[in-house]
């Protein structure tokens, strides 16, 4: 290895962290809004102070309103729409389990990506990889526990969140040769603002929470007047939110991919933190063991990248 791509990889896996403990951090001040909050109304802020964020901090130094420019609207708006609905599943998850199990749930998405490089990307996964992605679905199948009296609904909410994750990164291979990270988050940005204003202003009297169904009842509630104890909260929200999606963008962009990706992994521990510190819940037997199979397949996963392709026949 080069000095220069030592010093590559240094800055992708700094990037990597720095974004991780920002999505980390939105994960905890998601799950502490969302009892007092419709959701549509909680993403509608973080995405307009994400937006303000990305226009006085990032948009300057990546060539102005040039990030604008786009040869590749069409895979931008399905991307955008991915984001919508992965940040809509992610938060149901994050709102009605504990935070560790919602976090341990979407580590699935390396797994799912690798699924979706075969059959979109056209790519070979061999005989160690596909070992690897059924592990990891067991640990998931491990943690929600479909059959008994543990399972939750609410467990598929995280599933559904990390294979449209997964689809905002397939999508970002395939354009990301013309298109840079500071134009997919500003357009994914405005793809939240978008869409939650629209729910928000079409479903913000709260006429369809009237459910029987918790999730529903969380996406549909009526909007309210935002507690000024919560500025500070949605401000710190919005913000990290942004920055998160840039430093992982950038992170990918200046490092290896193998190299970088294991710095997603350093969340779980963070998720177990916030758990026990704000919420008083503890992984039981069962999570344990799913995170342990779900992190040791992903990790795997990402060893084998870092082999040489002599060496590594997949």
């Amino acid at each position: 290895m080069t000095a220069a791509l030592r010093r590559a990889n240094l800055l992708g896996a700094l990037f990597g962290m720095a974004a991780v403990f920002c999505f980390s951090l939105n994960d905890l001040w998601i799950k502490q809004l969302s009892d007092n909050y419709a959701l549509h109304q909680v993403v509608l802020i973080r995405a307009c102070i994400g937006t303000l964020t990305f226009f006085i901090i990032v948009m300057p130094f990546n060539g102005g309103l040039r990030v604008f420019r786009t040869k590749r609207p069409r895979a931008l708006a399905l991307r955008g729409m991915c984001a919508v609905l992965a940040n809509t599943f992610l938060f149901l998850g994050l709102w009605a389990l504990p935070i560790a199990d919602a976090v341990a749930i979407f580590f699935v998405s390396p797994l799912i990506i690798t699924l979706l490089s075969v059959f979109i990307l056209r790519e070979t996964v061999g005989p160690r990889r596909w070992a690897a992605v059924i592990i990891g679905l067991i640990g998931v199948l491990v943690i929600i526990r479909p059959g008994t009296s543990a399972f939750q609904i609410a467990s598929i909410f995280p599933i559904f969140a990390a294979t449209l994750y997964s689809c905002m990164h397939i999508i970002a291979r395939r354009i990301g040769q013309t298109e840079s990270a500071a134009t997919m988050a500003i357009y994914t940005q405005l793809s939240l603002v978008l869409v939650a204003s629209l729910v928000g202003l079409s479903l913000g009297d709260g006429r369809m929470a009237a459910s029987s169904i918790p999730a529903l009842e969380l996406l549909f509630r009526a909007w309210t007047t935002v507690d000024p104890a919560d500025y500070l909260t949605f401000v710190l929200l919005g913000s990290t939110g942004m920055m998160g999606s840039f430093l992982i963008s950038q992170a990918f962009r200046l490092g290896e991919a193998a190299f970088v990706a294991p710095m997603e992994y350093i969340s779980m521990p963070m998720a177990i933190f916030w758990g026990i510190t704000f919420f008083n819940t503890w992984p039981d037997g069962s999570t344990w063991a799913g995170i342990a199979l779900i992190l040791g397949s992903g990790l795997y996963m990402v060893w084998r990248e870092t082999l040489t392709p002599a060496h590594n026949p997949t």
